[in-house]
């Protein structure tokens, strides 16, 4: 191996170690995915769980709703293996949503019973709807609990500007509706129906594959009679 091959390959392990470095520690905290979702809307959220212990097991996740932005409804995904409680409460003073007034609004939600072995990870889904428009950004305190009887409090926010703390809170970052949403009774509703828009493509991706493979036939067709050309005339 040459001396430039000797320091390129020791520059890329340097990088990768460098990124694993700063990765890491982002890929082990509880966070929920995606990380935006548009104002108003109804919107499917996932709150990954990732063990972190090599001794011990998740056994228990709580992750606590903003009670400052109450959401009106709120509809979990049975997990198997896993038990789920969303009570709800009853708010200081009820709640404009858009599409109705709320005076009581789940405010926790906990799976228990499961089980995430080291090594592992696990992913609870929910449904949230309408989101609020008066702000940018909801955070969802958490709390995961292991066998050991450790837990572990992700609720520390992240200031502008600053590093991210050891044990962040899962955010979700909140938009302004897409260009073409229509906001009708407090929720974001597509332009168009997103059955016909995957039909749609659906076809035209199709017809844009027959037609690509149909030029690349005819160039292929072209190269080879060419070459045959240039033969016969070598030949003659």
């Amino acid at each position: 191996m040459s001396k430039n091959s000797r320091r390129a390959a020791l520059v890329a392990g340097i990088t990768a170690l460098t990124l694993a470095g700063v990765s890491a520690p982002a890929l082990a905290h509880v966070s929920v995915q995606p990380g935006t979702a548009e104002q108003g809307s109804w919107s499917k959220v996932t709150f990954r769980v990732p063990n972190e212990r090599d001794d011990a097991s998740t056994t228990k996740l709580v992750v606590e709703l903003p009670a400052e932005y109450p959401i009106a409804f709120v509809s979990v995904k049975p997990v198997p293996g896993w038990t789920v409680e969303a009570p709800k409460s009853e708010l200081a003073k009820p709640v404009d949503t858009g599409s109705g007034e709320i005076t009581e609004a789940v405010s926790k939600i906990t799976w228990s019973g499961g089980k995430i072995d080291a090594g592992q990870f696990q992913e609870f889904d929910v449904t949230l709807g309408p989101l609020p428009t008066t702000t940018d950004e909801l955070v969802f305190k958490a709390d995961q609990t292991y066998s050991s009887g450790e837990v572990v409090k992700w609720t520390e926010l992240t200031e502008e500007g600053a590093e991210e703390p050891e044990h962040p809170a899962p955010v979700l970052k909140l938009t302004a509706p897409a260009e073409g949403s229509d906001a009708h009774g407090g929720m974001a509703v597509s332009a168009a129906a997103p059955e016909a828009a995957d039909t749609d493509g659906g076809q035209d991706g199709t017809a844009r594959l027959l037609g690509g493979l149909g030029l690349a036939a005819g160039l292929v067709g072209l190269v080879l009679g060419g070459l045959g050309f240039a033969r016969g005339r070598r030949s003659a």
